[in-house]
C-alpha cells in the first residue's frame, strides 16, 4: 500500500481539532490532515487541495465543535485530496461560496433576527456567478448591511435569540469573506464591516440563546455540507 492508502485506511483514528498545530502529534485540523495523508509538509494550506476549498474548510473547521467537526468534515477528507484545478474552476468555486454566504447563510440568520425584508432582498439577488453580477449586487448588499448594523445598535431591546442571530450573521459574513477567492471578493467584501461585531458578542449571545438557535445551526450545517460537496464535484467549467 502507498502512504496515502495506508493513512486513508486509518482515517477513523483521526480526530480533527480546532486551529493550527505544530505537528501531527499536536493535533490536526481538516487541512492539516489532508497534508499529512499525502505526505506533504505539515500545513493547513496543502498543495493537494484547491485554495478556495482549503480556505472554506479552515474557517468551517474552526466554527464547529469537536463532535460536529468530525462527523461532518471527516468524510470530506479523501475527496479534498487532488482538488487543486484550473484558475477557472477555482474562481467558479469562489463564486459558489460567496453566493451561498450572501443568499443562503446570512439571510437565514437575518430572519431569526426578525430582519425579514433585508433577508428577502439578499435571497432575491441573482446567483452571484460572475464579477459583473457581484458588482451589480453590491448596492443591495450594502443596504442590507447598513440596516442590519442599525438594528444591532438597538440590540439591547431584542431578546437574546435575536441578538445572537445577528452576531451569527456577522460572524458568518466574515467567514465567507475569508473563504472566497479574489474574483468573488466583490460580493464578500461588502460584509467586512460586519466582522466588527466580533467573537465576544457571539460567545455571550450563544451562552444565552444556544438552545433557541440550535435548529437553525443544524439546518445551515446541512446546507454548508451540500455546498462543500458541490464545490468539490465541480471539476470543469465548460
Amino acid at each position: 500500500m502507498t502512504i496515502i492508502e495506508t493513512r486513508l485506511a486509518d482515517i477513523a483514528t483521526i480526530n480533527l481539532e480546532h486551529g493550527q498545530h505544530a505537528s501531527p502529534k499536536d493535533g490536526m485540523c481538516l487541512l492539516e490532515a489532508a497534508a499529512w495523508i499525502v505526505g506533504e509538509p505539515f500545513t493547513d494550506s496543502p498543495k493537494c487541495v484547491c485554495p478556495v476549498l482549503a480556505a472554506f474548510g479552515r474557517v468551517w473547521n474552526d466554527a464547529l465543535d469537536n463532535e460536529a467537526r468530525n462527523r461532518i468534515l471527516k468524510p470530506f477528507l479523501p475527496r479534498l485530496i487532488g482538488t487543486r484545478s484550473t484558475p477557472a474552476v477555482q474562481d467558479a468555486r469562489a463564486f459558489m461560496a460567496a453566493d451561498w454566504a450572501v443568499r443562503v447563510y446570512t439571510p437565514a440568520w437575518l430572519r431569526v433576527a426578525k430582519l425579514d425584508d433585508e433577508a428577502a432582498q439578499l435571497e432575491g439577488l441573482p446567483s452571484l456567478s460572475s464579477v459583473e453580477l457581484c458588482r451589480a449586487a453590491m448596492p443591495t448588499i450594502t443596504v442590507a448591511r447598513e440596516r442590519a448594523a442599525a438594528a444591532w445598535d438597538a440590540a439591547a431591546a431584542w431578546d437574546a435569540a435575536a441578538a445572537a442571530a445577528w452576531a451569527a450573521a456577522a460572524d458568518a459574513a466574515w467567514a465567507a469573506a475569508a473563504a472566497v477567492g479574489a474574483a468573488a471578493w466583490e460580493a464578500a467584501a461588502a460584509w467586512d464591516a460586519a466582522a466588527a461585531v466580533g467573537a465576544a458578542a457571539w460567545d455571550a449571545a450563544w451562552d444565552a440563546a444556544g438552545d433557541a438557535l440550535a435548529p437553525h445551526v443544524l439546518l445551515l450545517q446541512t446546507s454548508a455540507a451540500d455546498l462543500f460537496d458541490r464545490m468539490i464535484n465541480l471539476t470543469d467549467t465548460r
